[in-house]
C-alpha cells in the first residue's frame, strides 16, 4: 500500500470522531518504533518530519526511510507529513520527496519568532495550497502561536486562535487542516500547573467549519513516569510537565483530528538510553541501547494510538491516492 493522503485519513477520523497521532522521525529507530506500535494497534499513523529533522537526514535518507516503512507495513495507512514548513521552497522539496501532506507555518515570520499579520499568513498558506493541490498533497496551515521551543519555532508572543478569523482564513485559503492556538505549548516544559485549555476554541471553530480537519500541536503529555526515569538515571529534567490525556481526549470530541507528539517520543528514547548506560556501563554497541530506545517508544505510542481512539481503524476504508485527491481538489 503507497502512502496515502493525509486529508482522507483525517477525514475519516471525523467520520468516527477519534484522533490521529502524528509523530516526529528523525531516525531509524524512532521510525521503526513508531510502525511496531501502529501494526500492534492496526492504527493508521502520520509519520511527520520537520525542518530540522530533514536537515539532520540529509533529506534523500529519510526519504528512504519512509520508504522502507511503506516496504515493511504493506497493510497500513501511512501519511508522511512536512511539520513547521516556512516557506513555499522547503514545500516544494518535500512533495519532491513523496511527501503526502505539508504544513506551511504562516503564522510567523521566517525568523521563527515574529507573529505574522493575518493577511500575510493567509497570503503565503494560499500560495502552498495552490501549488500542493496540483499534486494531490495536503495542506495543513496554522492560525494564531503557541508558547515553548520547537526546533526553530519559538514565538515572541502567545496569540490564541479567533474562531471568526479562522472561518475566513478556511475559506480563503483552501486549507484542508488548520492548527489551533488553544493554550498548548512546545516541549517538555509547557506549563507550572496543569493547564486549563481553551477547548471552547476549537468547538466553535468546528462548529464554523465541521469540514476542516483541526490541529493540535505541542500535544506531548510528559509523562511523569519518564520525567522519573530520565532524573534517575542522571538526566534534569526538573519541572517538566505536558497535556494531559484526558485533555487532549475532551479536544478530540470536539473536533480536533490529528494531535502531534515529538517529545514524548524524544524521552521515551532518551530515559531508555540514560538507563542502558546506567545499568551496563561497558556497554558500546550502538544496538544495545538503541534497541531499548526503540521499544521504549513503541511501548509508549501503544498507548496514545489507544487514548486518541485510532486503534483498531486501520481497516476502516479503502485508501486514495494523489491522483484522487487531484480530481477531489479539481486539478
Amino acid at each position: 500500500m503507497p502512502m496515502i493522503p493525509m486529508r482522507q485519513m483525517l477525514d475519516e477520523a471525523g467520520k468516527k470522531q477519534y484522533g490521529v497521532g502524528a509523530y516526529n522521525v528523525n531516525n531509524m529507530e524512532q521510525l521503526q518504533g513508531i510502525m511496531k506500535a501502529a501494526r500492534e494497534t492496526n492504527s493508521p499513523v502520520i509519520i511527520q518530519a520537520s525542518r530540522g529533522a530533514l536537515r539532520y537526514t540529509n533529506f534523500v535518507y529519510l526519504k528512504h526511510l519512509m520508504l522502507a516503512a511503506v516496504e515493511d507495513n504493506p497493510g497500513l495507512k501511512i501519511a508522511l507529513h512536512l511539520d513547521h514548513g516556512d516557506k513555499l521552497d522547503t514545500v516544494k522539496k518535500a512533495i519532491d520527496l513523496g511527501f503526502t501532506s505539508v504544513m506551511i507555518d504562516g503564522s510567523l515570520e521566517e525568523d521563527g519568532k515574529t507573529p505574522r499579520s493575518f493577511e500575510d499568513n493567509a497570503r503565503v498558506t494560499k500560495e502552498v495550497v495552490d501549488y500542493a493541490h496540483q499534486f494531490g498533497v495536503t495542506v495543513e496551515g496554522e492560525l494564531g502561536t503557541l508558547g515553548g521551543i520547537e526546533e526553530h519555532v519559538a514565538a515572541s508572543q502567545v496569540l490564541l486562535t479567533d474562531p471568526q478569523e479562522a472561518k475566513r482564513f478556511i475559506e480563503y485559503t483552501g486549507v484542508d487542516a488548520l492548527a489551533v492556538a488553544i493554550g498548548t505549548s512546545h516541549g517538555a516544559y509547557k506549563f507550572k500547573a496543569t493547564p486549563k485549555l481553551a477547548l471552547e476554541i476549537v468547538e466553535e471553530i468546528h462548529r464554523l467549519c465541521p469540514e476542516t480537519a483541526l490541529v493540535m500541536h505541542g500535544s506531548s503529555s510528559v509523562p511523569q513516569e519518564l520525567v522519573d526515569q530520565i532524573n534517575k538515571y542522571g538526566g534534569k529534567m526538573p519541572g517538566a510537565k505536558g497535556v494531559p490525556i484526558e485533555s487532549i481526549q475532551a479536544a478530540i470530541k470536539l473536533g480536533i483530528r490529528k494531535i502531534n507528539v515529538d517529545t514524548d517520543s524524544r524521552m521515551a528514547m532518551t530515559g531508555a538510553i540514560r538507563q542502558v548506560f546506567a545499568e551496563s556501563p561497558e556497554k558500546f554497541d550502538p544496538r544495545d541501547y538503541l534497541g531499548p530506545a526503540r521499544e521504549a517508544i513503541a511501548k509508549l505510542l501503544k498507548t496514545k494510538m489507544v487514548d486518541f481512539g485510532t486503534a483498531g481503524h486501520n481497516d476502516d476504508y479503502e485508501p486514495k491516492t494523489l491522483e484522487d485527491m487531484k480530481k477531489v481538489y479539481g486539478k
